[in-house]
C-alpha cells in the first residue's frame, strides 16, 4: 500500500475537478479523497498500488481539460487504509479572516 498527498493551485475550482478525480480514481481503483481549500486549490489523498498511485499524482499536474493546474505539491505518507474515493466538503476555519477594513 502506498500514499501521496497532492496540494493543487491555479484555476482548478469550479472546473469539474474534484468530480473527474473521483470518477479517475475510482477507474485506477485508487483509495483516498478530494476537497476544495478555502485559498481556491483542491487537496486530495490517493492510497493504493504504486503504479496506480503514481498515475492519480501525474494526472493531478493536469487536471481535467477545464483546469489550469499552476502547481502541484506532492507529499509521501504512511497509508492509513482507506476504503472507496469520497469529495469530502471544503474545510473551515482555515480561511484567512475577511478584510474589514480596518
Amino acid at each position: 500500500m502506498y500514499r501521496k498527498r497532492v496540494i493543487v493551485s491555479g484555476a482548478v475550482q469550479g472546473v469539474f475537478f474534484r468530480d473527474t478525480c473521483r470518477a479517475t480514481a475510482t477507474a485506477q481503483g485508487v483509495n483516498g479523497w478530494v476537497r476544495n481549500l478555502p485559498d481556491g486549490g483542491v487537496e486530495a489523498v490517493f492510497e493504493g498500488e504504486t503504479g496506480a498511485v503514481e498515475q492519480l499524482v501525474d494526472w493531478a499536474h493536469e487536471g481535467p481539460p477545464t483546469a489550469t493546474v499552476e502547481k502541484a505539491e506532492v507529499y509521501e505518507e504512511q497509508p492509513q487504509g482507506l476504503k472507496g474515493f469520497e469529495v469530502r466538503p471544503t474545510p473551515h476555519g482555515s480561511s484567512p479572516p475577511p478584510d474589514d477594513g480596518t
